[in-house]
């Protein structure tokens, strides 16, 4: 069923409305971007057999189990490369850098450079099946 959420808002015209993640295994990914998007601030939105989504505002993540789950996907060929986020201040970089290194779904990238690996202040991970996600802290 739809709601307000799901049509475009004028007032947020060119940016991002949504991103829909296909998974080869749901079981193994939601439970990764459910703990990573409930601390950016998003909340449930949908779950149905076969996918679950997250809101935030104006902008939803879908993620979905794949028809075809060849997981073939790697982030340097054609295609998605990661997927970015704003954090609300370094102190949640650096929280949400603990939880990727204490959890078995996902791994910390970067390491020897954290946090200023892309020459700013941010996370940057590994989801389960490969998605490289950042997490980018405002200026001090």
């Amino acid at each position: 069923m739809a709601d307000d959420r799901d049509h475009a808002d004028p007032a947020h015209a060119g940016r991002l409305h949504h991103v829909e993640l296909n998974a080869a295994d749901l079981g193994t990914a939601a439970p990764f971007w459910n703990w990573l998007l409930d601390e950016l601030g998003y909340e449930r939105k949908d779950e149905w057999d076969g996918g679950r989504s997250w809101v935030f505002g104006p902008t939803y993540v879908v993620l979905v189990e794949a028809e075809d789950p060849d997981p073939s996907f790697h982030r340097d060929a054609p295609g998605l490369n990661h997927l970015a986020f704003h954090a609300a201040s370094r102190e949640q970089v650096d929280h949400l850098a603990e939880g990727v290194c204490d959890r078995p779904d996902a791994s910390l990238l970067y390491e020897d450079r954290h946090p200023f690996a892309g020459g700013y202040y941010a996370l940057y991970c590994e989801a389960p099946e490969g998605v490289k996600v950042e997490v980018v802290a405002p200026e001090e």
